[in-house]
């Protein structure tokens, strides 16, 4: 009986350590980037379990939110009744000033026509945008939002 105990307990003990080594190359594997020549780098990082752990969370909140917090710039927003027809109008004029910027075209019930453009991670970023977007559209603001992921590869 004791013999099963102590090997029940060293498997339960080995299957915990190689979990918990499984969970301390979390980020880094996240992190892993091929660079498309062939050449791919190394990473090491060294730090607590549980900075892993909630770095990995972090990252699996914002894969289910489809995207992460951040902000848009609000340029237009209605529910007359020629609102789908103003918001395509308003959206082609702002493309036209603004091609650097990507707009988005939504619609949200009970009948609400809004376009939004960037993908701005800090209030202080989409402000910067914001100043020159209202010299066009004087009604834009500011507006908490999901925004896409930022493409890391863009050099």
């Amino acid at each position: 009986m004791l013999r099963k105990q102590i090997s029940v307990s060293f498997f339960l003990l080995l299957s915990i350590v190689l979990c918990r080594a499984q969970d301390m190359s979390l980020t880094a594997r996240l992190l892993e980037r091929n660079d498309g020549n062939g050449k791919s780098g190394s990473l090491s990082i060294i730090q607590a379990p549980g900075i892993d752990s909630l770095i990995y969370r972090y990252i699996l909140y914002n894969e289910r939110l489809g995207g992460m917090e951040g902000y848009r710039i609000q340029i237009y927003s209605s529910s007359d009744k020629n609102a789908r027809e103003e918001s395509g109008r308003i959206r082609a004029e702002f493309i036209s000033k603004f091609p650097d910027i990507v707009s988005y075209a939504s619609f949200e019930r009970p009948g609400y026509y809004k376009i939004r453009a960037g993908d701005y991670r800090t209030r202080a970023e989409g402000t910067k945008y914001l100043l020159m977007v209202r010299k066009v559209f004087p009604d834009a603001y500011l507006v908490p939002d999901i925004i896409n992921f930022p493409d890391l590869n863009k050099k």
